[in-house]
Parts: structure tokens; sequence; C-alpha cells
């Protein structure tokens, strides 16, 4: 999670191979997909057949000019099945979805736009992946609809044993539906842990302010502070710590050296010198 344009769907292309990566390593399932010791094409296909991708919005990510059954089954054509076989799939997955077996001969116009996102769903099942990229599935749905896209994604992660790599910048939604969370500035995490600890206790001052932004009924008296500022350009990031510029913590050794992920008593890492230092306690309260 993080704000726009910090990164998040940059790195999602990055990892199902959308975009080449300028420099780094990527590491899937002990495979490693780019970088030093980049396993042979072979392996990296088989791990990329395991992957696939979500887009943010569901009319954009169809072909207006496709039916249905030819938008499911376009990633099964690409591993050479059979017609029958095919066919098959495209009804088996309609279904998982909530659709109809005759929704296979509509155009993507004919439907809602949670169905037409029910339908992006469906092609990234068609191949039976393991890993999900879900880059904001549910930004361009009504709210009521994407409770209902929501769940059922929950339901196929739970049924299929699938794995998701979800970005969003909605915290309730990343509190819905994540295990593990990790927070982007810049391009960078600053903070990684389980969902349960960085919502309670977060501890990164990025982390503490995104958390203080979400509004509550009952706030309870605590004392909230407003982000400053804007996201730096991404072209020209600010030297040492990224978010220095808009840290009310920040002093001389933030500007010039960016802070490592350390380890965290309560769970996970942090990246931030303040914490490092003993200058702003590890974790924050938040009852």
């Amino acid at each position: 999670m993080g704000e726009s344009g910090c990164g998040k769907s940059t790195l999602a292309r990055l990892i199902v191979g959308l975009l080449d990566p300028t420099r780094g390593t990527i590491i899937c399932d002990g495979t490693v997909l780019h970088g030093p010791g980049r396993a042979a094409e072979a392996d990296v296909r088989a791990v990329r057949q395991r992957m696939q991708m979500i887009f943010q919005d569901p009319f954009a990510s169809l072909n207006p000019r496709w039916r249905v059954r030819d938008i499911v089954g376009e990633p099964l054509q690409a591993q050479s099945l059979r017609p029958r076989a095919v066919a098959q799939r495209v009804d088996e997955v309609l279904l998982q979805v909530g659709l109809a077996r005759n929704d296979a001969g509509r155009y993507p116009h004919q439907f809602s736009g949670g169905q037409r996102q029910r339908i992006s769903i469906a092609r990234a099942l068609a191949p039976h992946p393991r890993l999900l990229i879900c880059d904001e599935p549910t930004s361009a749905l009504d709210v009521s609809v994407q409770a209902q896209v929501l769940n059922l994604m929950r339901d196929l992660q739970r049924d299929l044993q699938l794995t998701y790599l979800f970005i969003s910048h909605n915290l309730a939604v990343v509190h819905h539906v994540a295990d593990r969370v990790a927070v982007m500035y810049l391009g960078r995490i600053v903070e990684i842990g389980p969902r349960h600890r960085v919502f309670s206790g977060p501890a990164h001052p990025y982390t503490r302010l995104l958390l203080d932004a979400v509004p509550e009924l009952a706030p309870g008296g605590r004392t909230r502070t407003a982000v400053r500022g804007e996201v730096p350009d991404a072209l020209a990031p600010p030297s040492g710590c990224a978010f220095h510029p808009r840290c009310a913590h920040a002093l001389e050794r933030c500007v010039r050296e960016v802070p490592r992920r350390l380890p965290l008593a309560t769970g996970g890492e942090v990246a931030c010198h303040a914490i490092e230092e003993g200058r702003l306690p590890s974790v924050a309260s938040r009852v």
C-alpha cells in the first residue's frame, strides 16, 4: 500500500514481465526471473505461466471486439490446448466467478463494471495460476460492488489455494484482504509486517501518517498529524531517506544516508534512522 505515484503498479508490471527492470533482482518461488544468476529460459517461462495479473480498469483491460469466450480462452490457447478443452475450461471458470455459461458469447460492453471485473478474474484463473498480481482490482467499482468482488476473491483464494500480491491505496481494502502488508514510498519498501501489527502498531513515520489520515467515528482523542507536501518526482528522488522532506523526525543523517530495513521485535521490518537511533518508539500505539 502507498500513495498514488509511489511505484506499486510499476512493481506489479515488473514482476509479471510487462516491463523490463533496469537493475535489481526478481525471485519467485526460488527461481531468479531477473538479475544475477537468472534461471534458464525454460524455467523462467514455467514460473511465468504460474502467475497472472488482474488490472485496475476492467473495461480497458478487455478487448471490446472479442467475445468473453475468446478473452478468457486466450491464455489457454497460448498453451496450445485443444479447442474442446479450452471451451470446457472457459465454462468452468465463468461459473467459478459467478457468471453463466451463456455469458461466453457476449461482449464486454454488455456487462456491468463488476461483471467485467469478474471476467478479468476468470481470464486470470483460466491457466491454473498459483500467484495473482492484483493491481487495485476494485478501485474502479462502486462500493457495494467492491465488497462483492473482494468476497469472491477471498473465496477463490481459500478454495484454490492462491497467493495474492494485492496492490491498493485503500487502507480498508488492505486490512480486509492482506495477511502481510508492505508499505511503499517512492519505490522503496519502508515497512513490512503482519497486517494486525502494521495497523494496530505502525512503526515507520510514513505508515503512521497514512493510518492517521483514515477517518474514524470514534477517534478517542488521539492527536493526528497530516501528511505534509506531495510525493516527490520519482525521476529525481530526494537523497538519503526519500521521506525526509515530509518527515518531522528527519535529521542530517536522514538527508544523506538511505536507511536499511531492520527487524522489529513485534514482527516485520522497518527502514528508519529515527527508530534505529531510538529517537522514535519502534511501534506507535493506536489504542
